[in-house]
């Protein structure tokens, strides 16, 4: 008679009549519902599928078996009497012993009641549905068409040179652990340029450079060396810059030991400390005189220049809040492409928690009402921007307008700075020529070693910064030209033509024409004259600043009454341009020189406003601008003509209304998106003409701008359209020469970023401005159109992060429809069909959900949104700079369509995932059963005996020591971190176990288990990369042998429960099904995961695995349910039958 196991094999060979084939993409309660069948139905024919039959060992496992039930001479089941408690789910229907062997076990029973329930067949984890096919397919294309549109459309043109240097690193070996404790992780170095530094004395002003996150110290070498070249060439041979105060620059610079800062805020803090250290060490080199070699007379400097990359520029305002800061000894920092709104991800609680408190420092120093009281006071801030081209961090990070007033500091874009005119990637910001050079004349300027300070007082030195970084057009530009005495003493001829009517436009065409210096006179309008008028000038040609001789220059002079016997003698230079006639007229005159504003070339051969490697070298264009009042002091602008042979060259001036130069155009974007935007510079433009659109203020959207053709009928043209973009907080500016066709895009309202301090204004928003020739007297015709595609391509950088954490809202919404059916039914369903059902109704139903509260949210915030906090008002409504930390990071109701966009590529994404995890358990299978394979002729009945297991249970006692080994590991030697990523490898193997049984032994038993730990390992793998971070920053330090532990991640509550839930999976047990009112906690906690991940996910990733945890918590108590715990049990735990191991199993 053959013997069959109460397990496996009786699953396949006579299955239950009137098993009714389950759709799986189309659950429905009532179908899922357990029917009841009289036991004595049972149809006992044997199945087509001719399946070995195992027997059971006699040997006692730590799962709690149950015998089988007997059967009378009929085949039908004779009835047990109950016992009082249900009994718990059983494990695989079979499993791998410890001596190789498939044992074969019972599969859950029915309840109580004598009904047998109703299994449904086998369904393949592969297996989607049409819906879930269709969301996925859609979620995947989405994902494709942003990161394709991020990487072919609205890219800004790379336009740097390269940089040369001779660089040398001498380090300071007495700076050691007597200094600070970081000393043996940590190295400074003082910074020489080969060839013109020759030794290692300190003789100027100290500048210390900060790398960013994995930076090398040797970055500092591109800014260094030019620094050093340029004093060498051009200041030390300046006699007013030496008096000024301005001497070398001595860079000092840190390794770091490529440090990974940003995913860890331990590490921030220790460079902090360390710096603030190593400040203290720089200052006192300058007071050895042995390695100082300064002018005795001048002042030892108590303060340091900081320039701070990346990370860097955030360790750079972390020293100023470290307790072991010395007072002043910061007071300029200027940081490139530095985070500063908020961490780059936000996967470590420290991290998240170091940037709020420095934020909340910097705000709450920059709110008192008095300068005593604000420790900050003398502390001034650049923050330099690469722009769309930085893909490491999004430059919206880089505002600084959310942290400190106009006054102290304001945030710059590279395509912003004069001569500079292009946008820069993460390290081009660091080598990148002509921006390296704006940045060492920037500090030289700003630099007077005759203070204590080694640099100008704060306002001075705010004053230098925007004259140097800003485009000198912007309302906070000061006109510095105005302030200086006037310097030229100018003769014309009474008689003379050189005067131009009130109201006609000067035009020159080429210079030198007459032979001889020229001058033309443009009458200066009154002040308060009709139309808010203003004066431009724009030329090719460069204009002489004071003391220069050049071809050209431009004055503002005023009439000088005529007195007998006066000395013109105070003038440094004078122009007789009256050729010796009797009636002439003396003007006193200002050089116009200091507020020349460079503008890109533009002509019909250029391209790009700046000009690469192997280029010709464009001469920029010169341009002012003066508004009536400004120069209402004079009666005349002077152009003088100094060529006097003929040189090529144009210049047009002109006095025209600014009323009819600026226009504000108020069109929705729903509008612009429908029918774009279209204007018309009519033939008698001015030579400048400005569109605001109030509207054009997300960086999220990006649009096209199209410029017609001018026709100058037959005349030549004096130059090619130039196009600028601008934003006027932060600084961002964007120039187009030779404009036809513009890319525009932008970087102002973003997600996630804290409103300014000032807030925003309705009328704040992005400008067009125009220099177009107006001698050719023609309409241009302008259309500003929506760019769809492109505008994709703006999500990446800005919801990147989102990837993080939104995919946990799917997973847990599934894992959450897996367990409501199995609590229901007794059957596990696939993630796949978990999926479909959340398709169906829970993701939908959510989504909406989640719409409405970002609606609730904006209005909320609106409502309080009357006063906005200003920094002189410590009295005032502080602003909730965290009213853009939830969901999607924004409350424009346009973009509420993001929720389901997001949302369908992370369905895609998931879908993604689960088959990769499936292909992974899948190969680890067939590994092991290569691994296992053996050749021969073996019997059907026996082939179970032959086949030795691919992994083995363990048994409880060395499960329990593992996990006891590696919880200890964590209090000591390895964060938390570490003993997750082991659990992750545990669990895919427990997965790709189960995954071999459940196809070899096709059973509702073994389909639920194997379904359960897969959606497990589907959900730890969203969280791995939450936990990675921190890892790989343990491996760094251990690899430069810094064994020292972090204090933030030794929390063993923080990885305990995954460690006993996963090891309760190793042993094939399948969670019981809870009934009553319990099993609503495992929903609750699902959907609380879930709810999180989609509001707080993004600004608060590390939490989801505290969630999670908490999760693995609960369904290890589940798990638990099912034990009878004892004394005896627990000794039998440790000490075991030891007959039995040395006997093995018997058959």
């Amino acid at each position: 008679m053959r013997r069959h196991s109460s397990g496996s094999s009786e699953d396949d060979d006579a299955p239950p009549v009137d098993t009714s084939h389950v759709n799986s993409s189309r659950f429905r309660t009532n179908d899922l519902r357990p029917s009841a069948h009289p036991a004595s139905k049972l149809d006992r024919r044997r199945s087509a599928d001719r399946r070995p039959s195992f027997s059971i060992s006699r040997r006692s496992s730590g799962v709690n078996w149950q015998l089988p039930e007997p059967r009378n001479g009929n085949g039908t089941i004779e009835k047990r009497s109950s016992p009082d408690r249900t009994s718990p789910s059983s494990t695989l229907g079979l499993i791998m012993t410890a001596n190789g062997q498939l044992q074969a076990k019972e599969v859950e029973k029915a309840p109580e009641t004598g009904a047998v329930g109703r299994r449904p067949p086998w369904r393949s984890p592969w297996a989607i549905s049409f819906l879930a096919l269709v969301a996925s397919i859609v979620g995947i294309g989405c994902l494709i068409a942003v990161l394709h549109s991020s990487v072919t459309r609205q890219i800004d043109p790379k336009g740097c040179r390269m940089s040369y240097m001779r660089p040398s690193y001498a380090k300071l070996n007495e700076f050691d652990t007597e200094h600070t404790r970081l000393a043996s992780k940590y190295s400074l170095y003082l910074y020489r340029e080969q060839g013109i530094d020759h030794d290692t004395k300190v003789r100027g002003v100290p500048v210390l450079f900060i790398p960013g996150n994995a930076g090398s110290y040797k970055q500092v070498r591109p800014i260094a060396a030019e620094a050093a070249n340029h004093f060498h060439d051009v200041l030390q041979h300046d006699e007013s810059a030496i008096k000024a105060g301005v001497r070398s620059l001595d860079f000092f610079t840190v390794d770091f030991n490529e440090d990974i800062s940003a995913f860890h805020g331990q590490t921030l803090l220790d460079q902090a400390e360390y710096l603030n250290e190593a400040i203290r060490y720089i200052l006192s080199l300058y007071l050895d005189p042995r390695i100082s070699d300064r002018d005795p007379d001048l002042p030892d400097p108590t303060s340091v220049i900081v320039l701070g990359h990346s990370m860097g520029g955030i360790v750079a305002r972390t020293m100023l809040t470290m307790p072991n800061y010395q007072s002043n000894s910061i007071n300029t920092i200027i940081t490139m492409s530095a985070p500063h709104t908020r961490p780059p991800v936000s996967f470590d609680s420290q991290s998240v928690q170091t940037y709020k408190d420095i934020n909340d420092y910097w705000r709450r120093a920059y709110s008192q009402q008095w300068a005593n009281d604000n420790p900050l006071w003398h502390v001034t801030l650049v923050s330099i921007a690469g722009g769309g081209l930085d893909t490491v961090v999004p430059s919206d990070y880089a505002s600084v307008e959310s942290l400190l007033p106009d006054t102290h500091g304001f945030t710059v874009f590279t395509s912003t700075i004069p001569n500079v005119w292009t946008s820069m990637d993460h390290q081009a910001i660091l080598w990148c020529d002509q921006f390296r050079k704006v940045v060492a004349q920037a500090i030289f300027d700003v630099v007077d070693v005759h203070r204590a300070a080694q640099t100008k007082p704060r306002a001075e030195r705010m004053r230098v910064f925007k004259k140097w970084f800003l485009t000198g057009m912007e309302s906070v530009a000061e006109k510095t030209a105005l302030r200086l005495d006037p310097s030229t003493l100018l003769t014309v001829d009474d008689n003379s033509d050189s005067i131009i009517a009130e109201g006609e436009r000067l035009v020159l065409r080429g210079l030198g024409t007459a032979g001889t210096v020229r001058a033309h006179l443009m009458p200066i309008p009154p002040s308060g004259s009709p139309g808010m008028k203003r004066f431009t000038l724009l030329t090719d040609i460069k204009l002489d600043k004071p003391g220069e001789h050049g071809k050209l220059e431009v004055l503002f002079c005023s009439v000088v009454p005529s007195q007998p016997s006066q000395s013109w003698t105070g003038f440094p230079s004078q122009m007789d341009l009256s050729k010796g006639s009797s009636g002439s007229t003396r003007l006193a005159c200002r050089t116009a020189g200091p507020d020349v504003v460079v503008l890109p070339a533009s002509t019909r051969s250029t391209h790009y406003p700046f000009y690469t490697d192997g280029e010709q070298e464009l001469t920029p264009f010169s341009y002012l601008e003066y508004g009536v009042d400004d120069i209402a002091e004079h009666q005349f602008v002077a152009v003088v003509e100094k060529a006097t042979t003929p040189t090529q060259g144009f210049l047009i001036a002109e006095f025209s209304d600014y009323t009819q130069s600026h226009r504000t155009r108020h069109i929705s974007l729903w509008r612009l998106f429908a029918f774009g935007l279209k204007f018309r510079l009519p033939a008698d433009r001015p030579m400048v003409s400005e569109i605001k659109v109030p509207s054009l203020r997300s960086s999220l959207l990006a649009y096209n701008l199209r410029i017609s053709h001018q026709n100058c009928d037959g005349k030549t043209e004096l130059f090619a359209p130039l196009l600028r973009q601008y934003l006027t907080e932060p600084y961002e500016s964007k120039y187009f020469v030779n404009a036809r066709e513009a890319a525009v895009s932008l970087h102002g309202v973003a997600p996630y970023v804290p409103p300014p301090l000032t807030g925003k204004s309705d009328e704040d928003g992005l400008s067009f401005q125009f220099w177009t020739d107006p001698t050719c007297n023609s309409s241009v015709h302008v259309e500003l159109t929506a760019d769809f595609l492109g505008s994709l391509g703006k999500l990446y950088m800005r919801y990147r992060t989102v990837f993080a954490a939104f995919p946990l809202f799917i997973v847990a919404l599934v894992l959450r429809k897996q367990f409501r059916v199995y609590d229901t039914t007794g059957v596990f369903i696939t993630f796949l069909e978990g999926l479909d059902l959340c398709l169906r109704q829970s993701i939908p139903l959510m989504l909406a959900s989640l719409t409405f509260l970002t609606l609730s949210t904006r209005n909320t915030a609106s409502a309080g949104k009357a006063n906005f906090w200003h920094w002189r008002n410590g009295t005032g409504w502080i602003m909730d700079f965290h009213q853009n930390d939830l969901l999607i990071g924004t409350e424009d109701p346009l973009f509420l369509f993001l929720i389901p966009l997001i949302a369908i590529i992370c369905v895609g994404v998931c879908v993604v995932i689960h088959y990769m995890a499936l292909t992974l358990t899948h190969l680890l299978s067939a590994v092991a059963s290569l691994m296992t394979f053996r050749s021969g002729w073996t019997r059907n009945e026996d082939r179970s005996k032959a086949m030795p297991a691919p992994f083995f249970s363990p048994s409880p006692r060395r499960r329990m020591i593992t996990g006891a080994v590696l919880l200890l590991l964590v209090t000591t030697v390895v964060p938390y971190q570490f003993a997750y990523l082991v659990a992750c490898l545990v669990q895919v193997i427990t997965t790709a176990r189960a995954q071999r049984i459940a196809s070899e032994l096709r059973s509702a038993s073994n389909s639920n288990f194997y379904n359960y730990v897969h959606s497990i390992f589907i959900l730890m793998l969203w969280i791995l990369p939450i936990n990675l971070p921190t890892f790989v920053v343990w491996v760094h330090n251990l690899a430069v042998h810094w064994l020292t532990p972090f204090t933030s991640h030794h929390n063993v509550l923080s990885v305990m429960p995954f460690i006993i839930l996963i090891e309760t999976h190793t042993t094939g047990k399948m969670i019981p099904r809870m009934g009553n009112r319990l099993k609503h906690v495992t929903s609750i906690l699902l959907f609380g995961i879930a709810v999180y991940a989609a509001v707080y996910g993004v600004t608060y990733a590390y939490t989801l695995h505290y969630l999670a945890n908490f999760l693995a918590l609960w369904l290890a108590v589940v798990h638990s349910t099912s034990d009878s715990w004892s004394l005896t049990g627990l000794n039998h735990l440790y000490a075991g039958n030891v007959e039995d191991r040395k006997r093995g199993k018997e058959p």
